[in-house]
């Protein structure tokens, strides 16, 4: 759910034009980009340190669905390349002959948000159901922790490197 409300911000930054700024500010760019870098890397190291009972609490509804949401929505928020992709990708479809762009971007911001949320839960669904099976072993969520820092810092170092 966190990405959709991620896409929601970057659908309307597009509409209002404020993703341009991200376009053409090399310093605005490179600060998204390393706030995003930093926060994957504190994420990665969070992770690296969970042991296989936090990793169980966290997902237990009273201590962690807000705090995992929160989470989300500040990795989505802070990728420049969400913004940029939705800068290069929603204009294409807006007909400045038609209604007002930005009511075409948001229409089109909408679209893709639904599209999203039906390709999601599916992998959602999935994914509860092989996280249960794989909930069963103290070993196995030790691996996932390692292997979901790992993505972090992959996440964060590819980032940071990203060229505007």
């Amino acid at each position: 759910m966190y990405l959709i409300a991620g896409l929601i911000v970057h659908s309307i930054a597009v509409a209002l034009g404020v993703a341009v700024i991200f376009q053409t500010s090399a310093v605005a760019f490179s600060a998204l980009k390393f706030l995003g870098a930093d926060y994957l890397m504190y994420l990665a190291w969070q992770t690296f340190r969970a042991s296989a009972a936090k990793f169980q609490a966290e997902r237990s509804p009273e201590a962690g669905l807000w705090k995992l949401y929160r989470r989300g929505i500040i990795m989505n928020i802070t990728n420049p390349k969400v913004s940029i992709f939705f800068l290069a990708f929603l204009p294409q479809f807006a007909d400045p002959s038609r209604d007002p762009i930005s009511l075409q971007l948001l229409l089109l911001g909408g679209v893709f948000i639904i599209a999203t949320i039906l390709v999601f839960g599916g992998i959602a669904l999935l994914a509860g159901t092989l996280g249960q099976w794989l909930n069963r072993s103290a070993r196995v969520q030790k691996i996932m922790n390692r292997v979901t820092g790992t993505v972090f810092v992959c996440l964060a170092l590819r980032l940071a490197t990203t060229e505007q």
